[in-house]
């Protein structure tokens, strides 16, 4: 089975985001359309009914390296959020602490990484966590 190149994938997962071909609770697209490597992507993440999360909008900004998708992106919250696998000062997803970024597959998309991050917000130990004042930044 050939590999597709890391630009092919990443210009197939920009086609589905910018036609909005995804679930409704997540976006991304690139954040400057002018990036020719297409490493720089901004995400959002509708919080999850039925938690604190609920009629919250997150922002996250996703780096694809050289090395995706077979290497995980870098993805950071820009919104503040209360999870476990967050650093609370940085906003950085931490890799050995969330199981997408641990296990990467080459399959794995950054719809793959949204959708599972919205997953780990409803977990019946992080729906309820206190969050910080909607609004605020990292």
């Amino acid at each position: 089975m050939s590999r597709v190149p890391r630009s092919f994938r990443l210009l197939e997962e920009l086609e589905k985001g910018e036609k909005g071909m995804g679930p409704e609770s997540c976006s991304y697209g690139l954040a400057d359309s002018d990036d020719i490597t297409m490493t720089n992507w901004n995400g959002t993440i509708l919080g999850p009914p039925h938690s604190n999360h609920e009629n919250r909008i997150y922002s996250v900004a996703i780096e694809c390296g050289e090395e995706y998708p077979d290497q995980p992106p870098q993805i950071k919250f820009v919104s503040k959020i209360n999870l476990p696998c967050v650093d609370q000062i940085t906003g950085e997803v931490k890799k050995n602490q969330f199981h997408t970024l641990r296990e990467w597959k080459r399959s794995y998309t950054m719809e793959t990484l949204l959708l599972d991050l919205r997953k780990e917000m409803a977990l019946p130990t992080n729906k309820k966590l206190p969050q910080p004042t909607e609004g605020s930044n990292f």
